[in-house]
This record gives structure tokens, sequence and C-alpha cells, in this order.
């Protein structure tokens, strides 16, 4: 049996609390309309009651001899004139002067006359001859004493009869607000069955339970965006990722420093304090979606092997040069000046031995001195020059071999892209190591050194610097920027010290 969706079940509640509502309303409407139509027709009555009292005509009359004669006419005619069911004269004994059934009078009224007998009008609701009334009572006062009483009423069926008139009315107004609370329900919950694709609650339910784990359980960082720039929804893994405030949702992107997510890229990368982050963002019918991929391991292996390339390359350089000096001293031989082919091949390998001499005395970090072996290699293959500080002395003391090819490679490279003499400084000592890189480039401003993306090159580059600055922070160290002079100051680990 199909269980019924949402907006049916809404419709149905709707529609019963509407006739609830409206079938209460009109109970009570009812209920006070009769208490406003009685109360209007004691006050009629006492009206008609008092006035009676303080005709001329009723105090003369009583003063004749046959009252009757000239009262049963006067009360019949206001009576008609007032709308009221009957007008009763009485003595103060209760004897009826009038009664607008004839056959009543003599005989004694029916109801209470005590209040009345003692100066006091007052309106009840009692059970006479002709029913149930609203009735009231009143003393005529002749010669400052009660010489009668006046009682005038409203029966209650009377009262019932135009209630009933107004009620046909007050039912037509019903009708119409049953039907305009059903039409209002059922646009809504035409409007609630659209966007619950005719969903019941515990399918409902049941999604949002999936979509829930779903959510959180991905390694990926999931934000969703709406059209104004504020993010609605941002999942445990982007909180994470992008080290988001647990305030994030509901604030706009660019309060959170996160705006240039939202470009439409793909594969953008983003950098946080120690994270290298891949960044995809499309845009969707609710805003945008963002999703964030933690590349920090790739990008280390990814560098890794830019190291191992660029000393592939050194190396290569190296072959190269190696192989135009040893073909030029094949030439020599050949040409029989072998003094002059002896003493250009012994300067080569002088030459050679005493720059790898040098860097390896200095550098007593295996990996960055073949790193600047081989960069060394690259900038004279590319017209430049390389020079390692006469000063410079440096062991890892305990640093990350990756972190230091990382900076220096980086800087390096950034160096030879920019000038054709560049000079390196490697130092260590109590307080640290220095790493000191400067070129006879153009140079460029702190700010702009750093930010992700920032270069002099074409697309697809930019992103050295910005590594730079992430590995320093990484090793808790400081970088300063002086022109075209870039200084690294990083701390010795505490288990070296």
């Amino acid at each position: 049996m199909r269980r019924w969706s949402l907006a049916g079940q809404m419709l149905v509640l709707q529609l019963l609390v509407v006739a609830v509502t409206v079938t209460g309303c009109v109970a009570l409407a009812l209920v006070q309309a009769h208490e406003l139509l009685t109360e209007e027709a004691g006050g009629t009555a006492r009206a008609v009651a008092v006035s009676v009292a303080a005709s001329p005509e009723v105090v003369a009359a009583l003063s004749g001899p046959e009252p009757t004669l000239r009262l049963q006419p006067y009360a019949e005619r206001v009576r008609l004139a007032t709308g009221v069911d009957f007008i009763t004269i009485m003595k103060p004994d209760g004897t009826r002067y009038t009664h607008p059934n004839p056959a009543e009078i003599g005989r004694r009224f029916l109801g209470h006359t005590g209040r009345a007998l003692a100066g006091e009008t007052f309106t009840e609701t009692y059970t006479g001859t002709l029913g149930p009334s609203k009735r009231a009572v009143t003393p005529v006062w002749a010669g400052g004493r009660v010489r009668a009483l006046v009682s005038a009423g409203i029966r209650i069926d009377v009262i019932s009869a135009r209630l009933r008139e107004q009620f046909a009315w007050g039912g037509l107004i019903v009708a119409l607000a049953l039907a305009l609370g059903a039409a209002g329900t059922w646009l809504v919950t035409a409007r609630l069955r659209r966007q619950t694709h005719g969903l019941g609650p515990v399918e409902l339910g049941r999604i949002h339970d999936h979509h829930d784990a779903v959510l959180h359980a991905v390694r990926e960082g999931l934000l969703l965006v709406g059209a104004d720039g504020t993010l609605t929804l941002c999942n445990d893994a982007a909180r994470h990722l992008l080290g988001l405030p647990r305030d994030a949702e509901g604030r706009p992107m660019a309060e959170l420093g996160l705006a240039g997510l939202l470009d439409g890229q793909e594969e953008r990368v983003h950098l946080t304090g120690d994270r290298v982050l891949a960044v995809n963002s499309a845009a969707s019918r609710l805003g945008t979606v963002v999703t964030v991929r933690d590349h920090t391991e790739l990008q280390a292996l990814t560098g890794q092997l830019d190291a191992e390339r660029g000393f592939a390359d050194s190396l290569r350089s190296a072959a190269h040069e190696a192989a135009n000096r040893l073909h030029t001293v094949i030439t020599l031989v050949e040409l029989g000046r072998t003094e002059e082919a002896v003493a250009l091949g012994t300067a080569e390998l002088r030459a050679a031995q005493e720059l790898t001499d040098r860097v390896v005395g200095a550098v007593r970090e295996p990996v960055l001195a073949a790193l600047l072996l081989g960069k060394s290699a690259e900038a004279a293959e590319r017209g430049g020059e390389l020079v390692l500080s006469q000063d410079s002395d440096l062991d890892g003391l305990g640093l990350d071999p990756r972190e230091l090819v990382t900076i220096v490679g980086n800087l390096v490279d950034n160096a030879i892209d920019a000038a054709t003499r560049v000079e390196v400084h490697l130092s260590a000592g109590p307080e640290g190591v220095v790493i000191r890189v400067a070129d006879d480039g153009p140079g460029l401003t702190a700010p702009e050194a750093f930010a992700k993306g920032w270069t002099t090159k074409g697309d697809g580059h930019g992103l050295g610097l910005a590594l730079v600055g992430q590995a320093v922070r990484r090793l808790g160290g400081t970088i300063d920027v002086a022109g075209s002079v870039f200084t690294v100051r990083l701390p010795v680990p505490e288990r070296v010290r």
C-alpha cells in the first residue's frame, strides 16, 4: 500500500484545521449573537415598560372606574408599534389589567414582582403564558406610591428566529471562508508537493539520513554557496581542510577569505597554512558547488619528483657540457695539438672538481649539495651563473631534507628565471639555519612574492614562492624579501639542541 506523501498529509491536516477553526468560530459567533440579541431584547422590553409606566394616559386610566377599558387598547397599540410580544399592566398584587390574550385579563401575572414593588426596574428570563420570554418589570408611580406594575417582553422563540435569519447570512460567509481556506491549502500543498517531489515523511527522513551520512563521511570537502555569495552548507572535511570556524555557515565567502574559490575553475590550487588543496567549483541551480581535495602529500611527492627531474636535467646539462669539452679535446688530439688538449681537459676537470669540492665541503646535506650542483650546471647551460658564497657552511641540523629542497630549489629556480647571476649563501649556527638567495634581477616586493599564483612567467606557474612560504611556516621559520634578495631563517629543532 502506497503511503501518503507529505504534501497529501499536510493537505488533510490543514483542511481539518481550517474546518475545526471555522466551526469553532461559527459556534462562538452564534453564542455571542444569541447573547447579544437576548440582551438587546431585554433592553427593548425595559425601554417599552418604562415608557408605558411613565405615560400620563396610563396614570389617568388607573384612576378611573374601569382601567382595563382604557389600558387594553393603549397597550396593544404600543405593543404593535414597538414590536414586543406583550405588554401587561397589572395591579400591585399581580392581577392583570391588560394582556395580548384577553382571556388572561384578570388573572395573576406569572413572574417575579417583588423588586418592582420595591421601586426597582429589572429584567429577567421567565416562562409565562406565552412561553419563555425576556421581560422587564417596572413600577407605575402615582401620588408618591406604586399604583401598578408594567411588564413588557419578547419571546425567546422570536429571538431565536432573528438569530436564524442572521445565521443564514453567516452560513454563506462560513462557506466562503471554508472555500477560500481549502483553495489556499491546496495551493500551498501543491507547492509543497513539487518541492518534496511527492515523497512522504519516511522517504524524506531516509533521504536526509543518507545525505547526512554521505556529507560527513566523504574525505573531500564540500561547500554549497548561495547566489549571494553566502556559505549555506559545508561538511566536516571542508571545515578541517579550510580551517573554517564553527559559525561559518551563513557568513559571506568574502568574509571567510574564500571568495577566490568561486571563479568556476577546475583543479584550482589553493594554499592554506600547511596544506595544498585542489579546488573545483561549478554553478548549480542552488548557487555554486565547491569541492576541495587534499593534495598536500601528492604535492610533496610532486616536489620530490621535480627535484629528481631537476637532478636529471642538471646531469644532462653537465653531460652535454662535458661532451662538448670532450669533442674539443679529441679534435685537438687529432690535430696533433696534444699539449693544448691536455691543458683544456685538465682545466675543465679541475674546475668541475673544485666546484664539487666547494659545494660538498660547504653543504654537508647530500641531497641539498646535489641540488646545488645540478642547478649550477643548469644555470651555466642557460648562459647564467650560480655561485655559492665563500662563507657558506651548512649541515642539515636535523631539518627535513625535503623541506630544504623545496625552499632552496624554488628560490634558485625563480632567481635563474629572472637573472643571469645568482648567489646562494647557506649557513648554520646555534640560532638556526640561514638561507640567502640573491640575484641581479629587478626583484619584487614582499606582499606579491608569496601570493599564490604570482609569477612573471606564463600560465601554469606561480606556486613556487607560495610553496616556499608554506615550507618555511611548517619549519617555524621566517622569510624576508628585500628587492632581489630572499633571506630565510629556520630554527634548529629542539632534539638537535
